[in-house]
């Protein structure tokens, strides 16, 4: 089961809404982000919760219940707590904070779930991988040197890959007003995906539902 999740970015007010920063930008709309209680260490700001808290969280913002509207099952094999991480070394470093929360708490690399930006996906399309080529993200290649593998989950938000403009500029260029509409869609699928996958025994089985959904057109 997922027991870290690590939301890869920039840090800096200046990448703040950046297309490269679409994991924190999703991650600090989550219904649930302000009932943790984010610190400073490990090389980033991280955050935990209980597992059995996050289930009823889940289940008052209406994004897991049980059929009848209850707190939905925290499965027997689930870790007591879940980690969440939003690395302060910036994007291309990202592996290293990553690593030193990893190791203090005993964390596998197939436990872990990391949340980026997708250029080789369109706007619009949100992606549930495991494993698998780095698509020349320089956070994944920091975390594939960091455990030495790169067996480890991946949320992924589609960008749509410019034809015409400078890749990182157009990275850390800030999303238009439309593309904030689009994400506003997506991240409400997002939360739901999140939801499921922190309380999914194997996610491999949200792999056909969510490996490649395309939430808008």
């Amino acid at each position: 089961m997922i027991k870290l999740v690590a939301f890869l970015g920039n840090y800096g007010k200046e990448y703040a809404g950046t297309r490269h920063n679409v994991a924190w930008t999703f991650a600090e709309q989550l219904p649930f982000y302000d009932k943790l209680y984010f610190q400073q260490k490990f090389k980033g700001d991280w955050a935990s919760a209980d597992t059995s808290s996050l289930a009823q969280w889940f289940c008052d913002s209406q994004l897991l219940t049980t059929k009848d509207g209850g707190v939905p099952r925290v499965p027997e094999e689930a870790p007591p707590q879940i980690f969440f991480l939003k690395p302060l070394t910036y994007m291309n470093l990202s592996g290293e904070s990553v690593g030193e929360l990893s190791r203090f708490y005993k964390i596998q690399s197939d436990e872990i779930l990391v949340v980026h930006d997708e250029l080789e996906l369109p706007l619009g399309t949100l992606s549930l991988k495991w494993s698998g080529g780095l698509g020349g993200h320089n956070g994944l290649r920091s975390m594939k040197a960091t455990f030495g593998t790169a067996d480890f989950w991946r949320l992924r938000f589609g960008l749509t890959k410019p034809t015409n403009r400078d890749i990182a500029d157009y990275v850390l260029s800030k999303f238009t007003e439309d593309e904030n509409i689009v994400l506003k869609t997506v991240f409400a699928q997002a939360n739901e995906l999140l939801a499921k996958l922190l309380l999914a025994p194997d996610p491999q089985r949200l792999i056909p539902s969510w490996g490649k959904k395309k939430v808008t057109s």
